[in-house]
């Protein structure tokens, strides 16, 4: 009952704009998931950067079950299995990103082009359905909740690799630096 598992991985490409850089945006989402992306709009207008309030300007899919982890397994490939401790959340998730689209196995198309994309994994453990029910919802224990800690050490069974440590390689160069 204490194991974890995702409960769904989301992942996000944020062009900025609308218009057709969006639907290619869009396209990539759909050729590496199968899914139909949601798009997103912006929730306040920002002058300098062009855009406007209730403007589309992501696209984002949420996939669950077998199939994210099968993505999760190819998005973390290109990430060398490395992730930085400040990656996972103090509730147990964790998110990174990728530079390009194409290193995930999708072929490249010059009438798209390139994307980067987020991925956002969400833990979860059997018995969180008692907070998301629509009848009798309860609270879940603070024992039972999924923790930053247990998240890590579930990465490093998972995929056999290590978190890395940056904190101590740039406090290193640091001192180089000042010395």
């Amino acid at each position: 009952m204490k194991e974890l598992r995702v409960e769904k991985l989301v992942i996000n490409i944020s062009v900025g704009e609308s218009g057709d850089r969006l639907t290619r945006a869009a396209k990539v989402l759909e050729q590496l998931t199968g899914q139909t992306p949601v798009t997103s709009k912006a929730r306040y207008t920002v002058r300098t950067f062009g855009i406007r309030r209730n403007e589309k300007i992501a696209c984002h899919v949420t996939v669950r079950g077998p199939k994210a982890e099968e993505i999760l397994e190819r998005g973390l490939k290109v990430k060398e299995y490395e992730l930085k401790k400040g990656n996972f959340s103090e509730t147990g998730n964790f998110g990174f990103g990728v530079d390009e689209h194409i290193d995930l196995g999708i072929k490249y198309d010059p009438g798209i082009g390139i994307f980067g994309a987020d991925f956002y994994v969400v833990m979860s453990r059997p018995g969180y359905r008692v907070a998301k029910r629509k009848s009798r919802t309860n609270k879940i224990g603070f024992q039972h909740k999924v923790k930053k800690e247990e998240a890590q050490a579930w990465f490093r069974q998972r995929f056999d690799e290590n978190l890395t440590i940056f904190i101590r390689y740039y406090l290193r160069q640091v001192r180089r630096l000042i010395m």
